[in-house]
């Protein structure tokens, strides 16, 4: 399955844990025989993060850098540019459903690219019952999906 994975589960990789998030759940994908994406704006999203973090004092800056390499030079995860005209139309159509435009553009990224996007974000969880969502997913993608890990591993 072609499986977008939301910034979420990138961030073990620059060290910052998440609560119930499966530890390996990044390998088990890996392993199962799925094809796994990331949007470069997630790249972008999890450096950023990680900052914070390096400014607490609570990571060094070199577990951000290798965590972020780790992604860029993964081979088996393919990364999603974010320049695309049909991802960026995408993007400001799903604007109306979802405020953060990251998120928009991490989904339109999936729903150009993938079957499903794993995500644990309750924003983006919640567009699977909205109808004006799912107008736009018709258009763009009409057996896409959104579902946690959970539902996937």
């Amino acid at each position: 399955m072609r499986l977008m994975l939301d910034t979420t589960y990138f961030l073990p990789l620059v060290g910052i844990s998440i609560k119930d998030l499966p530890r390996d759940a990044l390998k088990d994908l890996l392993k199962g025989g799925h094809e796994v994406f990331v949007s470069e704006v997630s790249i972008f999203e999890l450096s950023a993060k990680g900052a914070k973090y390096v400014a607490e004092g609570s990571i060094p800056p070199e577990r951000v850098v290798r965590g972020v390499k780790a992604i860029v030079y993964e081979d088996r995860i393919m990364k999603v540019p974010i320049y695309e005209g049909k991802i960026l139309r995408t993007s400001f159509k799903l604007k109306s459903v979802l405020a953060d435009f990251i998120d928009c553009i991490i989904l339109s990224s999936a729903m150009a690219r993938c079957e499903v996007l794993v995500t644990e974000d309750k924003d983006i969880l919640k567009l699977r019952k909205d109808r004006k969502f799912s107008e736009i997913m018709a258009e763009i993608n009409p057996t896409f999906e959104i579902r946690r890990i959970s539902e996937v591993l």
